[in-house]
């Protein structure tokens, strides 16, 4: 064909290579934190599946920013699942479906299922509460962080914070004395 050869274009340039101890650096320092951003990306999302989406994209963008990590990787690595799913709410406003518990092996099935019921009963409340209040108490009580960083990872005020958590925590429990009341009623 008369010589003419096709040239490629690439739309993005290729990505620049990892430097092998960064690599290991990344899965030392961040990848230890992967059940936590789970379960903060499954508390925000309140779907499992969209976590794990939401998961996969923070830790693709924690892995080419790890250079400007300084530091408690673990608030870093939650700031950058904040945002993750900040832009999955934008791109995907879905109801979520109902979540499973998990079992637990040899005990009685009464237990096994009331211990279900009442997680879920739990998970549910949590779930309810509103986004700021439900993110401040999932970030303090399950994934332990300081009010410190998660007042750099929301953005909001130490006394903010606290207040968001004091004001979820009462929240929490009116909303599962109710549920129980409701519960003995019947």
């Amino acid at each position: 064909m008369n010589g003419f050869r096709p040239r490629l274009v690439f739309s993005r340039p290729a990505p620049t290579p990892v430097a092998p101890d960064q690599a290991e650096r990344f899965r030392l320092l961040v990848l230890p934190h992967l059940d936590a951003a789970y379960s903060y990306a499954r508390y925000l999302a309140r779907d499992p599946a969209a976590a794990e989406d939401i998961v996969q994209d923070a830790f693709l963008r924690a892995f080419r920013a790890f250079a400007s990590c300084r530091g408690n990787e673990k608030a870093w690595l939650l700031t950058i699942v904040r945002n993750c799913f900040l832009d999955w709410t934008r791109a995907n406003r879905r109801a979520p479906p109902d979540i499973e518990a998990e079992t637990v092996d040899g005990e009685h099935p009464e237990t096994i299922l009331q211990r279900r019921q009442d997680a879920e009963a739990v998970r549910a409340t949590v779930e309810a509460l509103p986004e700021p209040f439900r993110e401040a108490l999932v970030l303090r009580e399950l994934e332990e962080l300081p009010y410190k960083d998660i007042a750099a990872l929301t953005g909001a005020p130490i006394g903010t914070v606290m207040s968001r958590l004091a004001r979820a925590r009462a929240m929490l429990a009116t909303m599962l004395l109710a549920r129980e009341d409701e519960g003995s009623a019947a």
